[in-house]
């Protein structure tokens, strides 16, 4: 059997404050395969976009060993794109000039990934938007900017921290269809960071449920439901999925029992 491509083993993260210390998460031990595509689905406090930052060597953790490729991470990772809550773009920039930050930032050859960066804008939808400002799109077209950076340096790994949580019911589900259409395409290692359970089960090959604070792994359930999967065409085993989860937060105080 192949090496997980990412490895956290026995990791646990606790923050010091004015007011002692706070142990966001705990004995975290998770593999994930190359090529998978991980949800993590919690309340709000567990650790989840710790983990993420962990993972992405944006945060060191207190015990425990994280892997990426093999190799301990000890400092943020390169062959990765992030996509955060928040999408995060230079208003000097047009939307083209944006999805290229990455490749600028890391020196790379740009007439290489100008054809790149064009054909993801144009499987998100946002062909004819290249020489928009950020304030000329509205909350999607800028997620889908942010998504179309993270991946236009072909990285090995996608890390996306609840990039639907600030969107509406409709465009959270369109770019639901964008990331997996866009995954099933790619196959990166995919972690994943949600509240939503349908989202979670939606997208992922399994999902990993998080107790509260300190967060631990309760459960991980394996998806077995045929890709593309739609919203609008569930069949009653994604219902079954959904609520194994919900059983499981009301087991742990996280939903209120009926």
């Amino acid at each position: 059997m192949s090496e997980p491509y990412i490895r956290l083993h026995n990791v646990g993260k606790t923050y010091q404050t004015k007011n002692g210390t706070i142990d966001a998460c705990s004995d975290i031990n998770l593999d994930i395969k190359d090529s998978e595509f991980v949800a993590i689905v919690g309340p709000s406090g567990c650790g989840k976009t710790t983990i993420m930052k962990m993972v992405a060597g944006l945060q060191p953790y207190t015990s425990g060993t994280i892997t990426v490729g093999g190799k301990k991470v000890e400092a943020p990772q390169t062959d990765v794109g992030v996509v955060f809550q928040e999408a995060i773009m230079l208003d000097w920039r047009d939307v083209f000039e944006n999805v290229m930050l990455q490749v600028d930032i890391r020196k790379m050859d740009r007439s290489k990934y100008e054809p790149v960066a064009r054909d993801l804008l144009e499987r998100t939808g946002l062909a004819g938007f290249e020489k928009k400002k950020p304030y000329e799109l509205s909350g999607g077209m800028r997620q889908r900017v942010s998504i179309c950076r993270a991946l236009v340096h072909n990285p090995k790994m996608l890390l996306m921290d609840e990039p639907f949580g600030a969107l509406d019911a409709l465009t959270r589900e369109q770019i639901s269809m964008d990331i997996q259409r866009l995954w099933m395409e790619t196959r990166k290692t995919a972690l994943h960071i949600t509240h939503s359970i349908p989202e979670a089960v939606l997208l992922a090959d399994r999902v990993v449920v998080m107790g509260p604070r300190p967060g631990r792994i309760v459960e991980v359930i394996e998806i077995d439901l045929p890709r593309p999967r739609r919203l609008d065409q569930l069949s009653p085993k994604f219902g079954e999925y959904s609520t194994q989860i919900r059983n499981i937060f009301k087991s742990k105080g996280v939903l209120a029992m009926d």
